[in-house]
C-alpha cells in the first residue's frame, strides 16, 4: 500500500474515532484525573512506566500508587514523611516492585526540589538524544539499584522505548486525549511507541518493514508517519492501534 492510501485509510479511522470514549479503558485516565501540569506530568510517568501487560492491572496499579500518594502526587513527591513512604514496600506490578517505585519518588523529589521537572530532562538535538540523556539522568545517583534501570528504555541501546515515547505522546500533543502541557518538545519530533498492535497495523499499511520492535523499527515507521503529517506525525499512533485491535476482535 503506497502512503497516499494508507493515509486515507489512517485519517478515516481518526475522523471516526472519539479520543474521548479511549480513556477510560487506558493507562492515560490516570493523569487525566488530575489539573495541575506537576500532578499530571508525574502521574501520566508512573502510569506509562507501569504500562506493560493487561490494561485493567495496569490502570488498578496505578491509581493504587495514586492512592497511596493522598491523590496529590506532586505534593507527596516534595513532602512525603518516611511513614508515609512504608506502604510502598508492598508495591509490585510485575518486575516493577517497592525498590524501584522507591527509587523513582527519591529521584522525582530531588529534581522537583530543586525546582527542576521532568521536562527539563529530556534535552538534546533529536528524540534519541533526548531519551538517552533522561535514561543518563534519571540513574546519576549513588543509591541507584542495578535492577531499576530497566525500567527505564534507553534507545542508545537500540530499545524502542515505547513506553516513553507514549509518555511524550501525551505531554506534548494536544487533542483532548493528550495533553500538550510540555512545550520543549515538537509535535513533530515524536517517535511512535511501538508495541505489537502498531507494529501489526503498521506491516498491514506499508509502513514499516523491520521485523525487529527496536529503535530502527521506530525511526522507519515514525519517517513514514512524518510523511502523512509532516506537523503532528504520532496522531497516527490511535489509529494503527485501532486498527490492529479491531482486526483481533
Amino acid at each position: 500500500m503506497n502512503l497516499t492510501k494508507a493515509k486515507y485509510h489512517l485519517d478515516t479511522i481518526l475522523q471516526n474515532l472519539n479520543p474521548k470514549d479511549f480513556i477510560d479503558n487506558d493507562p492515560i485516565s490516570i493523569p487525566h484525573r488530575f489539573k495541575t501540569k506537576e500532578d499530571i506530568e508525574i502521574s501520566a510517568f508512573f502510569a506509562a512506566i507501569l504500562a506493560w501487560g493487561q490494561r485493567k492491572t495496569i490502570i488498578n496499579n496505578g491509581n493504587k500508587l495514586m492512592h497511596w500518594m493522598g491523590e496529590e502526587p506532586h505534593r507527596f513527591i516534595l513532602d512525603h514523611s518516611d511513614n508515609e513512604l512504608k506502604q510502598f514496600e508492598k508495591f509490585v506490578h510485575r518486575t516493577f516492585n517497592s525498590t524501584d517505585v522507591l527509587y523513582f519518588i527519591e529521584v522525582l523529589r530531588h529534581w522537583y526540589k530543586d525546582g527542576y521537572s521532568l521536562e527539563d530532562y529530556f534535552v538534546g538535538d533529536t528524540m534519541k538524544d533526548k531519551l538517552s540523556n533522561f535514561h543518563i539522568s534519571f540513574f546519576d545517583n549513588d543509591f541507584v539499584s542495578e535492577r531499576t534501570r530497566k525500567h527505564i528504555a534507553n534507545p542508545a541501546k537500540n530499545s524502542s522505548a515505547k513506553r516513553l515515547n507514549m509518555y511524550l505522546r501525551w505531554m506534548v500533543r494536544n487533542d483532548g486525549l493528550d495533553f500538550g502541557i510540555w512545550h520543549s518538545i515538537k509535535s513533530s519530533e515524536l517517535k511512535i511507541p511501538l508495541d505489537v498492535h502498531v507494529q501489526r497495523a503498521a506491516f498491514h499499511f506499508g509502513l514499516l518493514t523491520r521485523k525487529q520492535q527496536d529503535w530502527k523499527a521506530v525511526e522507519e515507521l515514525s519517517a513514514n508517519l512524518l510523511e502523512l503529517d509532516s506537523v503532528d506525525p504520532i496522531k497516527y499512533d490511535l489509529a494503527l492501534f485501532k486498527w490492529s485491535e479491531a482486526k483481533m476482535d
